[in-house]
């Protein structure tokens, strides 16, 4: 890791945290690659169940991209193959919670939405801000903002580059809850341990079925929710959740 992106676990839950507070906790190509590894840590680590992203101070979750190092780019080649932050988060298996607790633009937008669940304070606003330096985003923002909030609403955040607040956000569909800032940070664990709690193939699997399912058409995508549950249904995992509701007790799932 690097002291300017944080990662720790909080039993089942690994928590990375944007850690330059002074800069909006804008993106380097160091914080990229430390992403990445955390990422590949989480991965490698069956005892992580969930994964909790936010961002360090009250003022951002992350500006994206620290536009003063964009020139460090030879070439338009090199920047677009330097590490991209956005498809680490897009490759966690476990799943993940984006904890917004300030401003979300351009990259940290695009992350917030690499996410599987949104949730933010009441201050944090999200904003696709590119167009007005002359560019638009490359981290799946038009696609992730169509899917989450429709079309009209994603074209106008992308063509106008204007913020919009964490009501709007919450009406639109891009966050699932919004409340004071000092609950983000305990809301995001708690909820983060809800998952962990529950059988982590079907989390996994689960999260791959609503992925799946925003790509395929309908036929196909039952069934391959079908053939994920089949899997999942031939566990020791799925074995103890009957064998716990028989026997009125909590199951003690352990991922196989």
């Amino acid at each position: 890791m690097t002291e300017k992106l944080l990662f720790e676990r909080i039993g089942a839950i690994g928590v990375i945290t944007y850690n330059r507070p002074e800069k909006l906790n804008a993106m380097t190509p160091e914080m990229a690659q430390a992403m990445i590894d955390a990422v590949s840590e989480c991965n490698n680590d069956r005892a992580v169940r969930a994964v909790v992203l936010t961002g360090a101070g009250d003022r951002a979750f992350c500006a994206g991209s620290d536009i003063s190092d964009l020139d460090r780019y030879e070439t338009p080649w090199d920047f677009r193959n330097r590490p991209e932050y956005c498809d680490a988060l897009r490759s966690l298996r476990v799943p993940s919670i984006a904890a917004v607790n300030g401003y979300a633009l351009g990259g940290g937008l695009e992350m917030a939405m690499s996410c599987d669940i949104r949730i933010a304070a009441d201050s944090a606003k999200f904003a696709a801000p590119e167009i007005k330096l002359g560019w638009i985003g490359g981290g799946g923002m038009v696609v992730h903002l169509t899917q989450s909030i429709g079309a009209s609403n994603a074209a106008k955040m992308v063509l106008t580059g204007d913020p919009i607040d964490a009501q709007q956000a919450l009406d639109w569909g891009l966050i699932s809850e919004a409340m004071p800032a000092g609950m983000l940070h305990d809301r995001a664990v708690e909820l983060a341990g809800i998952i962990a709690s529950r059988a982590p193939i079907a989390a996994e699997t689960a999260k791959a079925n609503i992925h799946a399912a925003m790509s395929m058409p309908l036929s196909e995508a039952i069934a391959y929710e079908r053939d994920l549950q089949t899997i999942c249904m031939a566990t020791d995992d799925a074995s103890e959740g009957r064998k716990a509701f028989a026997e009125k007790r909590a199951p003690n799932f352990k991922g196989t």
